[in-house]
Parts: C-alpha cells; sequence; structure tokens
C-alpha cells in the first residue's frame, strides 16, 4: 500500500530525527572515550609503536647503506618514479609502444621463425606416428642453427662429459625412466642412488659426520632450499617474521628469487674494490636482529672470484648466523684447487683459500652436478653440516586427507632417471677422474688469463680468478661492442653488468684447442672495436645494456625480459 503525502512527511521527519539522535549519542561517547585513561593510554601506546616502528626502520636502513647510499637509493626511486610518469605522456608512450612492439616483433622472429621446412604442430595428431617418423623428425630439428657449442665457442652453458659419458647416461636413463624418486619404497634402488651421490659430495667439501644433504633439481632449487631452511630456522627458533639474508652483489640471482619468492629482504653487500672479494665491513654494517643467513661463492658467477670465506665465518660465527658457501660453478672444480695448484704453482697466488666445510661458520654448501660433475642437467645437491639446518626445508602435511605427505624439496615427482644418470657419471668419472679434469680446466682458464694480461693491452682482467671462469672488462673499448664483434665470429660469452664486462666459463670443450683460437678472435676483435673508434655500437648486446644501464630506461628491459619469457611459449 502506497504512503500518502502526510505519512510520508511524517516517515521522513522521524527518520531524521532518528538519526540527529543516534549521532549525538556516538558524539557523547566518543566524548567519554576521549576523556578516559585507558583510551588515551591506547592512544599513546599506539602512536609510540608506530613512531619506533618507522624510526628503528630507517635508522637500520641508514646503517645499512650509509648516508650517501641512502641519498643515492632515494635519487634512484625518484628518478624510477619520474621517468613512469613521463611514460604517462601520451606522445612518449606511444613512441616508446611503438618502439618495444618492433623489438619484441624481431625477437619473435629470431626465436620462432625455423624456416619453411619446419612443420609445427599445435594439436595432437589424428593418429599417433611411427618410433622412426618421430625420430627422423627428432634428428632434423636438431639441425637447427645454433650456437656453436660443439666448439667450445659458448660460455660454459654444455658442461661435456664426452662421448663415452653420454652413451652410459643415456643407457642408465632408459634403464630407469619410469622411476620416481618420491616413492622410494616402489624404487629402492634410486633411493639408494641418492643417498650415494649426496655422501659422495659431502665428502669432496670435507663435511664432518654431522653432515647431510639431499639432491634437487638444479643450482637455483638449491639456493632456495637454503634460504628457505634459514628463513624457517630463525622464524621456529627466534620467532623473526621479517627475515633478511646479506649477499654480495656478485652472489647469484637465484638468491634474489628465493627473496621474490619467499618473501626474505635481500641486503646486498658492497665488493672490495681491489680484489673483488665481499667487503666484510659492508656486510657488518648490514646485520641486524632479522639477519637470517649470510652467504658468499666459491667462485661467483660474474667474475669467477672466490670471496673470502674465512672472514665471513668469523662474522657468522660472532652473531650466531648460518653462513652459506654457493659452490654451484665451482662444483667439482674447486675441491681440487689445492692439488691442482700444487702440482702446478701460480706465481701470482700465495694460498688457495679455503670455503668447504673446513670452515668452522660454513653451515650449508651449493653443488651442482650437472656443470663439472657431467651428470644429466637436473641435477643439484644442497649440503648442510647437520640436520638441525636440512629439516626446516622440508614440508609436512600429516593431515591431510589423502594420506601423510612429506617432501624435502620443492618438487613433489622427482626423475629417478636423472638421479640413475648422475649416479652413474660419478662412479665412471671417479677422483682421478674429476681431478684430471679440474686441471685441464684450470690451466686452460689460466692461459686466457695470462694472454690477456701479456698480449691484449686494451682489456684488463678482474680480479684474481682461480678456476674456471675469467671475466675482463676495458677503460678504453666498449665492452659491448667486442660482445657483439665476438659474436660475429660465433663466441657466444656471458655480458655482465656493473661494471660492463664479459666472461667465460671454460668447460672441457674450450680445452680441446678452442681457448687458443679465442685468443686470437679477442685479438681481432679488440682491433675492430679500436678501428671503429667511438662510433656508436648498434650490435645486440650494446643496445640491450645501455638501455639497461639506463635509469631513465631500466623498465624497458624489464618488459623486454618479460617479452622474451612469453616468447618462449609461442609454437
Amino acid at each position: 500500500m502506497l504512503l500518502n503525502e502526510v505519512d510520508f512527511q511524517v516517515y521522513v521527519e522521524s527518520t531524521a530525527q532518528f538519526l540527529r539522535l543516534f549521532a549525538l549519542h556516538v558524539r557523547l561517547f566518543m566524548d567519554y572515550v576521549s576523556a578516559s585513561a585507558t583510551f588515551q593510554l591506547i592512544r599513546n601506546l599506539s602512536f609510540f609503536y608506530v613512531a619506533y616502528y618507522l624510526v628503528s626502520h630507517s635508522w637500520r636502513e641508514l646503517c645499512a647503506r650509509g648516508l650517501i647510499g641512502s641519498v643515492n637509493d632515494l635519487y634512484q626511486y625518484l628518478a624510477r618514479s619520474f621517468f613512469r610518469l613521463l611514460m604517462l605522456v601520451p606522445q612518449i608512450k606511444s613512441k616508446v609502444s611503438n618502439e618495444l612492439s618492433s623489438a619484441m616483433a624481431q625477437m619473435e622472429a629470431e626465436m620462432t621463425d625455423l624456416g619453411p621446412t619446419v612443420t609445427r604442430h599445435l594439436e595432437l595428431p589424428e593418429h599417433g606416428q611411427s618410433s622412426e617418423d618421430v625420430l627422423n623428425e627428432m634428428r632434423q630439428l636438431s639441425l637447427l642453427k645454433h650456437s656453436a657449442w660443439e666448439d667450445g665457442k659458448v660460455s660454459g652453458a654444455v658442461y661435456h662429459g664426452g662421448e663415452e659419458i653420454l652413451r652410459l647416461q643415456t643407457e642408465a636413463y632408459g634403464m630407469y625412466t619410469v622411476a620416481n624418486q618420491l616413492h622410494p619404497d616402489v624404487f629402492p634402488a634410486v633411493r639408494k642412488m641418492d643417498a650415494e651421490v649426496v655422501s659422495m659430495v659431502l665428502r669432496l667439501f670435507n663435511a664432518p659426520e654431522t653432515g647431510v644433504g639431499c639432491s634437487t633439481s638444479g643450482g637455483t632449487e638449491s639456493l632456495l632450499m637454503t634460504c628457505l631452511s634459514a628463513k624457517m630456522k630463525a622464524y621456529r627458533e627466534r620467532g623473526v617474521t621479517e627475515p633478511e639474508i646479506i649477499a654480495p652483489v656478485t652472489i647469484h640471482a637465484g638468491f634474489d628469487k628465493a627473496a621474490y619468492y619467499f618473501g626474505i629482504k635481500l641486503r646486498h653487500a658492497k665488493l672490495d674494490p681491489k680484489t673483488y672479494q665481499v667487503d666484510l665491513k659492508s656486510v657488518r654494517r648490514l646485520i641486524n636482529s632479522n639477519t637470517v643467513l649470510i652467504a658468499g661463492s666459491a667462485p661467483n658467477f660474474p667474475h669467477g672470484i672466490i670471496d673470502d670465506i674465512d672472514g665471513l665465518s668469523k662474522i657468522a660465527l660472532k652473531y650466531k648466523i648460518p653462513l652459506h658457501v654457493d659452490a654451484c660453478l665451482g662444483s667439482f672444480v674447486v675441491p681440487y684447487l689445492e692439488r691442482v695448484y700444487a702440482a702446478d704453482p701460480d706465481p701470482a697466488v700465495s694460498k688457495i683459500p679455503r670455503f668447504d666445510f673446513r670452515v668452522p661458520g660454513v653451515t650449508s654448501i651449493s653443488c651442482d652436478t650437472h656443470k663439472y660433475g657431467f651428470a644429466p642437467k637436473g641435477s643439484s645437491v644442497i649440503l648442510y653440516r647437520d640436520s638441525t639446518y636440512r629439516k626446516n626445508q622440508y614440508f609436512l602435511a600429516t593431515q591431510w586427507s589423502g594420506g601423510i605427505y612429506a617432501s624435502p624439496t620443492l618438487a613433489g615427482s622427482r626423475p629417478g632417471a636423472l638421479m640413475a644418470g648422475c649416479w652413474a657419471t660419478m662412479m665412471h668419472v671417479g677422483d682421478d677422474g674429476y681431478y684430471a679434469s679440474a686441471k685441464s680446466i684450470v690451466a686452460t682458464a689460466r692461459r686466457i688469463k695470462e694472454a690477456i694480461r701479456t698480449e691484449i693491452p686494451e682489456i684488463y682482467v678482474i680480479g684474481e680468478p682461480l678456476s674456471s671462469v675469467v671475466s675482463f672488462s676495458s677503460e678504453q673499448l666498449n665492452i659491448y661492442a667486442l660482445a657483439d664483434a665476438l659474436s660475429s665470429k660465433g663466441w657466444h660469452l656471458s655480458a655482465l653488468q656493473n661494471p660492463p664486462a664479459l666472461h667465460i666459463a671454460c668447460t672441457r670443450l674450450t680445452t680441446a684447442g678452442a681457448d687458443n683460437e679465442l685468443i686470437k678472435c679477442l685479438k681481432d676483435s679488440v682491433a675492430t672495436v679500436k678501428a671503429a673508434g667511438k662510433a656508436k655500437a648498434k650490435g645486440d648486446t650494446a643496445a640491450l645494456y645501455g638501455v639497461a644501464g639506463s635509469v631513465s630506461t631500466r623498465g624497458l628491459v624489464d618488459e623486454l625480459a618479460v617479452g622474451f619469457l612469453d616468447i618462449l611459449y609461442k609454437a
């Protein structure tokens, strides 16, 4: 039934009076609460807590970064914010979008346009193909144009152990194709091989009797596990809810990934400008009550430098913080350095630094068996001083309706065939084989290092690398233009930044004469870049790292990187 005009007016006036009374009561209640001593105490405590939180965090950042570092951080932040706003201007945004689209299209064409003879398969074939037809097509695909890794012209990437090892791995893989490490009761042989691989690597790095470890899918997962373990250990034992890790700026990007995945703050320590090792003073400055892990490399990926692990150990022991050594790249080379240099001394090297479990503060080490251990790709090991560290990386779901679920690493199912291939490789190569390999690889890296220092004055070696990696830069040349000149000769070295540099990670393929060709190509390429003078470098490497090195265009590199990852899955 509809209200008449009088009833409606009465309804409106009654509602308005109710709202006025309600507002009056709310105001009286707030006046009473404001006058309450308890309320004032809570308000004051809340104010002081917020003030303390802000001041303590600001002070912590100031102590960690210093006044100049903090000012530089603020400048970087403001500069990036300004250029992000600038990108909102329609004309600028349109121009940048067009440039990005053009770069993306070129990248996509280079990666996905494989020629008219290559058949694309976007859905399941209506009828299954014969094994011979499938293998024939795979043989054709293996002939696609690619970097000449077979000739040793690629930095790292392919850690080839030889044709005999490849045949052994293929047979081992075939024997255990269906094996799954998730089910040790179903595949007891794989469990045995897994445990023995870990045990052999523990002894290679001089672990104590309490030493433990587990296998992972690669170096990144090994780093993820040690970061997770440190985070959970600190949370369970000290109640740390804002975990932080301290590592040099040269630490592997796997630590950045761990920080991103697990909600950890990664604080990067500076380098000693003379040695390119981590600066111990910088590490001490970064330590606070939230620090859950300190990390160093043996050696680091960019420059092949072994950090001062003894120095980091003293700091770790003093503050009772776990210390991780990333030996993923050093793997089966660095454990043999003492023997290698004893057999062939280097006047410039007085002592091989310690980095393994003989250093008392070291609590964990990561080692890639699929690098200089020559195991199939997808194989690494994370080692701990004792089980109190390892258990904190475990995942347990004991109340799941599907039964009790326990997993030692990120993966559930794990390919037992890869573990079989790893075990077979290590058993076949043996200690003497790995020593001979390390000796050959280190000798090759030393030849390249000495040739640069004595025969190519336009470039210089960074620091004093001792193992397989040689990194070099220049104060006279555009180092990225040099990379492009080398690329035109079939060489694909790793491009670095901060500072701009290149490096080669020597492998067994490099030892087969590729080092001599690299030295010749380096000399020729240096001459080519010098002849070009100050002309703007036009190669892909120079263009990409020119953009990456600018504060104003750094965000564009993010877009290019995302585009690159998207293209990987364009069939």
